[in-house]
């Protein structure tokens, strides 16, 4: 992991090279203020204060130069409005010529992030660093950009290194950290207690074997809150195989897993005052001889029956486990995060995760927390209308719809006959990826929704 500590500091006074951060409105009255030398280099340069520009402003030395920085807001900094230049510029020590860079410290950080570990040669030329004149936020944006640096490589790690019980080391590494107390259940234990967890990763081979990981974290007198992730390390689709093109990027299906543990981090990091609960069934959806078949009827944790329509419609039946398993306890709140399906990135695009709950507070608080700290996310609707699309003439559910529309609104429909009507739950359908770099944001694993949730747990139990 990339030492995120050592990339943004108190401001002392220190020696640095001054940002100027300005959009089209300001950029003539500041270029007027340069002598004639500046003023004909930035010119030189094209800049003109557009969004994503960047300009070097010669100094009297070799050393004493600045940069220009075109951002939509200079006195609202967003969060990725210095990611480009944390990226283009040399290394050193960097700080605004005015204010303070608030959330796009968060920015200037992850564009730091670099995967490496199969690389024979290290990228970059050197730290970047960012001096701050409010050391009081330093502790949490680093806390951050680590929670988003661990979903990132967690993802981008192929599936041939990141099977099940890698990501059960991961959740150990954390228990460690953090004073925890971590739990898997497998073998004969699985098969009894979790069955539709075995159905799915049964056919994988014997170092691979399914599990599920459970980490409990705090205080038994605080408000129990359950967070649980998709872990399906690998998805070849089962007996319904994806094509060569669907199965290329599905290292990536645990996605979920990796959110739920960069949030559980965040929790515990931060000593949330929460009883945690996280759950993650980790499996791989691999194809043999006892593979779990299109056709077959799976015994589920809650007592459901559930018709295999596609076995490429996995993930729900390990979440369905799981997410009963989390409400035995009756926590008041339970947070969910898959990468479940691809109807959500044909309806939202890459960018935007899907948002299901049936509670309009909870809802609301995740919209507008997202909105705040530029994790967005949209609700899509739990649309009662379409439950029947989801029954089965054989069993109690069928895990495909019988109408090929609303694909992410059946999934979630699905999901909901595994959590109580009274427990707050919210399912969050990510994509865990970015096809596109964009500053701060390389192509690869990312975080989508996580620096959402986490500012509602902030805001529900410590005030923010």
């Amino acid at each position: 992991m990339t030492d995120y500590d050592t990339l943004l500091k108190p401001d002392k006074g220190q020696s640095a090279h001054l940002l100027h951060p300005l959009n089209t409105d300001g950029f003539d009255e500041w270029l007027k203020g340069l002598p004639d030398r500046e003023r004909k280099s930035v010119k030189a340069q094209g800049f003109s204060g557009k969004e994503g520009e960047v300009a070097i402003v010669a100094g009297d030395d070799a050393d004493s130069w600045s940069a220009a920085v075109g951002v939509v807001d200079p006195e609202n900094l967003k969060t990725w409005c210095l990611a480009k230049v944390a990226e283009s510029l040399p290394a050193g020590e960097y700080r605004l010529a005015d204010g303070s860079p608030g959330n796009a410290a968060l920015g200037w950080l992850c564009a730091q992030y670099s995967f490496e570990r199969y690389k024979k040669e290290p990228n970059g030329d050197g730290p970047k660093v960012l001096l701050t004149d409010k050391p009081g936020t330093i502790e949490e944006t680093v806390a951050l950009a680590e929670a988003t640096d661990l979903v990132r490589t967690l993802v981008n790690t192929p599936a041939g290194d990141m099977g099940p019980a890698e990501l059960q080391e991961a959740a150990e590494e954390l228990a460690t950290r953090h004073g925890a107390e971590l739990s898997v259940t497998h073998g004969t234990d699985l098969v009894e207690g979790y069955p539709m967890i075995d159905a799915v990763g049964r056919a994988a081979t014997t170092d691979r074997a399914p599990r599920l990981i459970e980490l409990e974290w705090g205080k038994a007198d605080h408000p129990r809150v359950a967070i649980v992730g998709k872990g399906v390390c690998f998805d070849s689709g089962g007996l319904d195989i994806k094509s060569a093109t669907g199965m290329r990027w599905m290292k990536k299906d645990m996605g979920g897993a990796a959110h739920a543990l960069a949030l559980a981090g965040l929790v515990m990091g931060r000593e949330l005052p929460v009883r945690l609960h996280l759950l993650i069934p980790a499996v791989e959806n691999a194809i043999a001889g006892n593979a779990f078949r299109p056709g077959d009827i799976l015994a589920s944790r809650k007592g459901l029956s559930v018709e295999i329509g596609n076995t490429d419609a996995e993930g729900r039946l390990i979440l369905g486990d799981a997410l009963w398993r989390a409400c035995e306890d009756d926590p008041e709140l339970i947070v969910d995060f898959a990468t479940l399906t691809g109807a959500a990135r044909v309806a939202l695009g890459p960018d935007l995760p899907a948002l299901f709950t049936d509670n309009e507070e909870l809802a609301q608080e995740i919209s507008e927390a997202g909105l705040a700290v530029d994790d967005p996310v949209w609700r899509l609707p739990l649309w009662d209308g379409y439950d029947e699309w989801m029954k089965s003439p054989v069993a109690d559910l069928s895990n495909t719809s019988s109408v090929p529309m609303a694909g992410a609104t059946t999934a979630a429909l699905f999901l909901r006959n595994f959590v109580k009507a009274d427990i707050a739950w919210t399912h969050l359908d990510t994509f865990a990826w970015r096809n596109q770099p964009k500053p701060g944001r390389p192509k690869g694993g990312e975080a989508l929704g996580v620096r959402a949730h986490w500012e509602v747990l902030k805001n529900r139990y410590s005030g923010g």
